[in-house]
């Protein structure tokens, strides 16, 4: 099962929820909340189709999300002068489960 580490890079603005370095945890489509430090709706709707694409296997060069192996993702909330809020930008690192791998390989004869 393919898991998600989403860990917050920066902060532009002020936000209310979120502190550089708090992460949130995926799990196949559920979130694991004992290694999630927090979850904001506003940024869960900027997060929610990249955690499904990205759990497909679809790479973050081809969403134009990345250059390497980690998407980038930014909260919606635009900040000053638009809002009181400010916007967060997101990593988004595929974590491979290598155990599921190792099984399929070997049942392949790899």
């Amino acid at each position: 099962m393919e898991r998600l580490v989403i860990k917050v890079v920066e902060i532009r603005g002020n936000c209310p929820v979120f502190k550089i370095g708090d992460k949130i945890t995926i799990e196949g489509p559920e979130v694991v909340l004992e290694e999630t430090d927090a979850i904001c709706t506003h940024a869960f709707a900027s997060l929610l189709p990249y955690i499904v694409a990205l759990r497909k296997g679809i790479k973050p060069k081809d969403l134009g999300l990345g250059k390497g192996e980690k998407a980038y993702v930014q909260c919606l909330d635009p900040g000053p002068p638009y809002t009181n809020g400010g916007t967060v930008i997101f990593e988004i690192t595929v974590v491979r489960d290598e155990t599921k791998e190792s099984v399929e390989n070997s049942k392949r004869g790899n």
